[in-house]
Formats: structure tokens, C-alpha cells, sequence
């Protein structure tokens, strides 16, 4: 199979696009600098030079494929308002002229890589994909961005026909992990986490290897028209903690940082944000975190793709040991991994 893919030099893209390589498929990458995608170069892909805005480049990758995989999106929760534009452009814009790029070429399938942020606050619930984001109330203008283009690839198929499956990961670790959640578990590592901040925030935590192998399951096995929850373990933030301290034999922190005082603190949000390895936006960080849940059930991918993730103790492991950080001592015990629960 010949694959084009968006977001090859993010950190879902590489894993899918390694993934792909694997098992023998050809793959064309849209990358924004060859010169940065080297890494995709070295495992054999063909590199495309463009951007999400570029359709002519967008349209001559695609030629001659039999499948598109669209992972390229602007993630970030605590930016400023400077900043909405060009989020706006890669996530609903630059959706559009790929899942448009595929209707006009005719390609036989695609695969929209979308989020379990997608439902928004499940306020202590644990949806399914059936369940539909109320429309107002976003936690992030990340979360608006990613509603919007959910949308788009759901009415595209259902209007237009495009031939589109989509993937919904929840809260994505795995080594190099260089995201927000990635910058607070180093953070931790490194002995800088006197105080959990958010330690009831609620996420479906799952490896970056299970949601790439999740991918290509929805490429050879999806229904044109679902989506798939791509999920690993029901947790919230201060169990990922915990479960870190466990595998790593380091000390959680037992005290969370007050609310209230971060409230306070919104003012100095590019100060305090910087502190905490997070975006600049203090108030959308603790509206995006301060009793919210972003809980969702992998039990379709699981039955009808053969989806099959590892849990979080043994994920967390698998992170440690691949980034070369996993001490003797935390060799793994049969007690050390608990079954995976999706909910």
C-alpha cells in the first residue's frame, strides 16, 4: 500500500509512519522542512515539501496513493489569543484542504486523526463515540479548533462521500514525549514537582506505539463513516503521578497546588506558565484542567478493529526503559501490571 501522511515529524506521525514502514508499505510525507525530517528520510519514506496551506503540494503527494493518513495538527492548550489564527489555520483549515484533496483525487480511504478532547468536559462520565460535544463551554481554544474539524471530516462523509474513518487518541505519552503532559512527567522525573497541579484532571492515558498501531488497524480495518476511541488506561493525574513514582522508585508528591492560589496568579500567567512547563494562558490552563475529565471507552476499537493496548504501569515502563531512565530496581513484577481498563 502506498500512504500519504500529514504530521510524519510529529510525535504520533513518526510512530505511524515507522509503523507503516515496517510492514512494507510505501509512504509519502508532507513535511514543512526535509532539512527537520531526516529521521522519516532514514526509515525510507518519500518527503513531500509543504505545508497544510500549500494544495498544490497537498494534491502531488497524494498521486498515484491508496490511502491518506491526516495527523499534522497546532497543539497547545494555554496559548494567547495572538496565536488563534495559525491554530485555526492548521487544525480546521488545513483539515479541510486535505480531507478536500482526497475527494477530488479520488483516493480509496482516509484516516483523520482527531482527539478524545474532540468530546470536550465528559464531566466525570466515560463516553463513548456516540456521544457529541455540546457546542459551547470549550475548555481551550485547542478544543474548539479540534471540534470544528471533527465536524468537518463527520459532514464531509456523510454529505460528500468522502471515504474517511477517524481515530480519537486520549491522553498520548510515550519516550521523547515533548507535549505539555510530556514536560510535566520529566518535570517530576527531575526532582521539580514539590506539589500535582490538577491532580483530579481525568484522562484515558495510552502509549504513542498502541495509538500508532491503532491507526493502521482504522486504515485496514475501520468503517468508513465511525470513529474509534484509540485509549489505554482511565486515569486522572495525580494515578499517572503515582504510577510514575511506583515505576520510576521515586517519591510522589503528596500535596496538590491550591486553585485558588493560580488563580491568583493568572496575571503572571507567562511567568508561572513557563515555571510549570505550560503555555502562557494561565486561565485557559485551569479551565482546560480545574474539574474537568476527559474520560472515553476504547471497548469498539477493541471489538471491532482487534485493538489491544497495554495499561498504564506497563506503558509508563515501556517509557522509561526505551528513554533509557528505568532503574535496576525497577525491573517489572507480575504485580506491576494490572489488567488495561478502558471505562
Amino acid at each position: 500500500m502506498r500512504v500519504f501522511v500529514t504530521g510524519g515529524t510529529g510525535f504520533i506521525g513518526g510512530h505511524v509512519i515507522r509503523q507503516l514502514r515496517e510492514r512494507g508499505d510505501d509512504v509519502r510525507a508532507l513535511v514543512r522542512s526535509p532539512d527537520k525530517a531526516e529521521a522519516l528520510a532514514e526509515l525510507g519514506c518519500e518527503l513531500i515539501s509543504g505545508t497544510l496551506a500549500d494544495k498544490d503540494a497537498i494534491r502531488a503527494g497524494m498521486e498515484g496513493c491508496d490511502a491518506v493518513i491526516h495527523g499534522a495538527a497546532m497543539y497547545e492548550v494555554g496559548i494567547p489569543e495572538s496565536e488563534h489564527r495559525a491554530m485555526y489555520e492548521a487544525n480546521v483549515v488545513g483539515t479541510e484542504n486535505v480531507l478536500r484533496a482526497v475527494l477530488e483525487g479520488g483516493i480509496d480511504l482516509a484516516v483523520y486523526i482527531s482527539t478524545v478532547g474532540a468530546f470536550g468536559n465528559t464531566e466525570g462520565q466515560v463516553v463513548d463515540e456516540s456521544y457529541q460535544h455540546p457546542g459551547s463551554g470549550y475548555t481551550s481554544y485547542y478544543e474548539e479548533t479540534k471540534v470544528e474539524a471533527h465536524r468537518l471530516a463527520e459532514r464531509l462523509t456523510a454529505d460528500e462521500g468522502l471515504p474517511c474513518v477517524i481515530v480519537q487518541p486520549g491522553g498520548v505519552y510515550g519516550p521523547d514525549d515533548h507535549s505539555a503532559l510530556g514536560r510535566q512527567m520529566n518535570q517530576f522525573l527531575a526532582g521539580r514537582m514539590p506539589m500535582i497541579a490538577f491532580p483530579d484532571l481525568g484522562m484515558n492515558m495510552v502509549h504513542v506505539d498502541d495509538v500508532a498501531g491503532g491507526v493502521l488497524l482504522a486504515l485496514d480495518k475501520g468503517k468508513v463513516g465511525q470513529s474509534y476511541v484509540l485509549g489505554g488506561q482511565i486515569t486522572t493525574m495525580r494515578e499517572l503521578i503515582d504510577t510514575l513514582a511506583r515505576v520510576s522508585h521515586k517519591k510522589a508528591p503528596k500535596r496538590a497546588l491550591p486553585i485558588s492560589l493560580m488563580k491568583a496568579m493568572t496575571p503572571l500567567g507567562p511567568v508561572v506558565g513557563k515555571l510549570m512547563n505550560q503555555g502562557p494562558n494561565l486561565r485557559e490552563l485551569i479551565n482546560s484542567a480545574d474539574d474537568v475529565t476527559f474520560w472515553a471507552r476504547h471497548d469498539k476499537a477493541m471489538a471491532e478493529l482487534g485493538y489491544s493496548p497495554r495499561g498504564l504501569e506497563q506503558g509508563l515502563r515501556d517509557t522509561l526503559e526505551a528513554e533509557g531512565k528505568l532503574s535496576v530496581e525497577a525491573a517489572p513484577t507480575p504485580s506491576a501490571m494490572p489488567p488495561v481498563s478502558s471505562g
